[in-house]
Formats: structure tokens, sequence, C-alpha cells
């Protein structure tokens, strides 16, 4: 038993890596994945098409390729064509690759986050005089969080867990502790059992409250429409 109290805890030494890069990684790829999902709605084809090449290549290909070359290849690369090139912390690739991989998965919520706004709710912010820029900035982005929040919770669950593949490259999160560990004691199941409970530490409680807060927020647009349905008919028999 002392085994699995010990795998538990020296995992759980890896849970700040872990949430640090997971939190700025969905931070990193709320924006750029806004910025994708913009291009992706725009009108213009050539915005559009580097969206939509961006979000393929990175749905496309596994992280764990994506976080060797951004940790190990790209600092190769420059060494060899242009300059000495070295991170300074392996959490610094670690945190650009999880970002941009989250934006590709982020863009395709924020945009369908975006397409479930009624239309005419832009309609009426354009016939009000506003520019469509303005209207999106005030009128439908504030109104597709509201409708995205549950699914950006869950990719930053989702995050967690992919975390993982960093461990590949060198960042002490989880993982690594489990593996190091493992490599110390030479007792592999005690070591990977303690990883997997560290993760469920982070993971069942946010999910939990992602369920909870989902809950609440169609509970909450229930009464809405009621309301409006009862402000229609009082409405129509006055």
């Amino acid at each position: 038993m002392d085994a699995y109290i010990t795998g538990f805890l020296v995992s759980c030494k890896g849970i700040p890596a872990t949430v640090f890069v997971s939190v700025l990684s969905v931070a990193i790829g709320s924006v750029v994945g806004l910025l994708i999902a913009l291009m992706r709605t725009s009108k213009n084809k050539f915005l559009s098409g580097i969206a939509k090449l961006y979000v393929d290549i990175v749905r496309g290909t596994p992280m764990l390729v994506q976080a060797l070359i951004f940790a190990y290849g790209i600092p190769e690369f420059i060494q060899t064509h242009l300059f000495y090139f070295k991170w300074a912390n392996l959490i610094i690739p670690a945190i650009i690759v999880c970002g941009l991989n989250s934006a590709a998965y982020m863009s395709e919520v924020i945009r369908s986050g975006i397409q479930a706004v009624d239309k005419g709710q832009m309609e009426a912010a354009r016939s009000l005089g506003m520019s469509k820029t303005m209207a999106m900035r005030l009128i439908i982005i504030p109104q597709a969080v509201k409708i995205i929040l549950p699914a950006v919770g869950n990719e930053f669950v989702t995050l967690i867990k992919e975390t993982s593949v960093l461990s590949y490259v060198g960042v002490h999160e989880i993982l690594r502790k489990g593996t190091l560990l493992s490599a110390a004691t030479f007792e592999a199941f005690p070591a990977y059992i303690g990883v997997a409970l560290a993760y469920l530490l982070l993971t069942l409680p946010l999910s939990k409250l992602i369920a909870v807060l989902e809950r609440r927020g169609k509970g909450s647009e229930k009464k809405i429409g009621e309301e409006k349905n009862k402000t229609m008919l009082e409405g129509g028999a006055a």
C-alpha cells in the first residue's frame, strides 16, 4: 500500500506544471481560436482558406509529434541554418504547442457558437448603424461566449489529460513524475496507478463543475424562453 501512496504523492508533484500549462494553453487557444474562427467565417476566401488549412494540419497530426517538432525540431533547424538557439526552459515550447493545438479545436467551438446566435441579431445591430466589426464585438461574440462556455470547460479538461504527451519532451508534469518514480523503484504498477489518480483528482471535480454550470445555463435559457412566451401571449390577449 505504501508504494501506491508514494506513487500518488509523487505524481501530485507534477500537478502545478500540468495546471500551469493547461491554463495558459486554453487562454492562448481561446484568443488564437477566436481569430481563426473569425477568419473561417470571413467572406475572404484567402483568409478562410488559411484558417481551414491550419485547423486541418493541427487536427490531422498527433500532438506528440507537434511537441517534438517544437521542443527539438525547431531548435535544431535554427541552429543548423541560422544561429545558436536553445529553449530556456522546455515548458515554453510545451505551452506554445498546447496553445496552438487547443486553438484549432477552440476555433471550431467558437465558430459554432457564433453561428448559433440568431442571424436577426446581426441584422438588428446593422439597422441601428453599427458596423459589422462593432456588432460582432458588442452583440454576437458576448452571446456566443455564453453558448460555448461548457465546451470551453470540456476543452480544458481534455487538455489536462493531453498534457501527458509533454513528458516525452522533458516537462515534469504528472506523467513525467510517475515515469521517473517507476524507473527509480522498478515498481511500474503503483507508479502509474498514482499517475491515474492524480489526473482523476483534477478532471473529476472539473467535469462535475462543468455539468452543474451547463444545467444552470439551460435552466436560465428555459426560464427566459418561458418569460418571452408569456409576454407574447399577454401582448396578444391585449
